[in-house]
């Protein structure tokens, strides 16, 4: 079977969900899962950079489960979601677990960082902010439509899990973890 690329279906600016109907391409829906393939994107760039085999295994599988969050985004009914990957609780507890052995090579957070530190570090922050912005889009979505919770949780603790990974890239690469001190304490 020859698989083009592109449909022509879209040129008249609507595309189809999963499940057969057709949207705006600003649809909500759309929006929400095209904001987390631009997540999912960024982090196939921290995974190309990064050099530690075990975070790259991990972003992978964080990929995986950001695709199966966009279907889950994608499915217009709750018969169109019967056949998709779901997310499990367990993959929650997964990005708990990385985030605690992290955390207890880095060094206590006491006060607001600024981000950056070094340039993966730099990266990985600016996929913690997608990240967020995925979670509001999503959070939004849900108030309208039948979205699992799950996807909304996820989000929220891969933003989290993001944060602490990128003050660990900051840490073992030798960068600077630069606390933010707010004017009126520098004067």
């Amino acid at each position: 079977m020859d698989w083009k690329i592109y449909t022509k279906s879209g040129d008249k600016g609507q595309t189809a969900l999963i499940g057969g109907s057709r949207v705006p391409k600003y649809h909500q829906r759309i929006e929400a899962y095209g904001t987390i393939d631009e997540l999912k994107s960024y982090i196939g760039l921290i995974r190309d950079i990064s050099e530690d085999e075990d975070v790259r295994t991990l972003l992978f599988e964080i990929q995986d489960r950001l695709f199966t969050a966009e279907s889950l985004i994608a499915a217009d009914s709750l018969e169109a979601v019967k056949g998709l990957p779901k997310l499990f609780e367990t993959d929650v507890e997964i990005l708990e677990k990385s985030i605690d052995n992290m955390n207890e090579s880095l060094p206590e957070l006491s006060s607001f960082i600024m981000p950056g530190g070094h340039p993966l570090a730099s990266h990985t922050h600016i996929a913690r902010t997608i990240c967020r912005r995925a979670e509001r889009i999503t959070i939004k979505t849900a108030e309208e439509f039948a979205i699992d919770p799950l996807c909304v949780k996820y989000l929220n603790r891969l933003s989290d899990f993001l944060f602490v990974l990128a003050r660990k890239f900051a840490f073992e690469l030798g960068g600077n973890e630069i606390k933010w001190k707010p004017r009126r304490m520098r004067e």
